[in-house]
This record gives C-alpha cells, structure tokens and sequence, in this order.
C-alpha cells in the first residue's frame, strides 16, 4: 500500500519539491511530479534546469521518448506515464491524483502562507486516512530549527 508523506510548513512548495525531488535521484529513486496545471508543471520543469547550475537533474516530460530512461518525469496525466515508474510520486495538484495508489511513496507539500493551499491539504489527509493509507508528517519549520545545546555552567 502506498505511504503518503505530508511535508508541510514549507516557505516554497516548489522549492522544497525540488530539494526533495534531488534527494530521491540521489537515492537512486525514479520519481514522477504530478500536477494537472500545465503552467505550474512548466514552472517546475524550469526550476529543474536553473536550481543548481553545478548539478544536473535529469528529467523529460512523461511523453518524451527518452522517458524510460530518465530518473525524473512530469507529467500533467496519470496515463502519460509510459511505463510503470511506481517508486516516488510527487503530487503539486490541490486533489489527490488518479493512480496514485499504484506508487510505492507519494509526497505532498504544504505550503504554510497559502491558506486555500492549507485547506486543500486538509482535504488529502482526510483522503488518504479515510482510506486505511499509511500517512507520515514531517513539520518542514520544526526541522529547520537548530537544535539547542545546553551550556554548563
């Protein structure tokens, strides 16, 4: 069954998708980002070529012919998705995406300044509980926090 990660607090939802997305290459994970809003998936295939100039992010749209052999995939549909990738989804869409209980992990970011973003998060969370899905919080303010250390004396 698919765990659904929440990451929420985040200062950016695409900056942190980003982050994560390197993580999960990094890992040797194939991923595919998801949303139905063409601009928005066009912002991010931007992002994925200026976010490090010192590191390449492979990645191709869902359609593309070298899609099956490239670590990274966006895609606007469900169906575009030429193979079964099944590793990591990552879900930029304000409602849960079709298909995604065929993924191994599916993460969702929330934002912390977008109220109607809030809201729609809610609405997947109850989702996903509702339906028996292994759900996992990660507070993204609460991790970036430096730890304090006891002085003594």
């Amino acid at each position: 069954m698919t765990r659904v990660d929440f990451y929420f607090n985040a200062k950016g939802r695409l900056e942190t998708a980003l982050i994560l997305v390197r993580k999960a290459v990094t890992q040797n994970k194939r991923a595919l980002i998801f949303s139905s809003d063409a601009a928005l998936l066009g912002r991010v295939d931007q992002l994925l070529w200026v976010s490090q100039p010192t590191s390449f992010l492979p990645h191709v749209r869902a359609t593309d012919p070298l899609a099956s052999v490239t670590p990274v995939l966006l895609a606007s549909r469900a169906d575009e998705a030429p193979h079964p990738l099944d590793e990591i989804l990552f879900n930029l869409d304000p409602a849960p995406p079709p298909h995604f209980a065929r993924f191994e992990r599916m993460i969702e970011i929330v934002g912390r300044d977008d109220e109607a973003d809030l809201v729609a998060a809610r609405k997947r969370y109850k989702f996903y509980k509702d339906r028996g899905y292994e759900l996992v919080t990660n507070d993204l303010l609460a991790l970036s926090k430096e730890p304090k250390v006891a002085r003594n004396g």
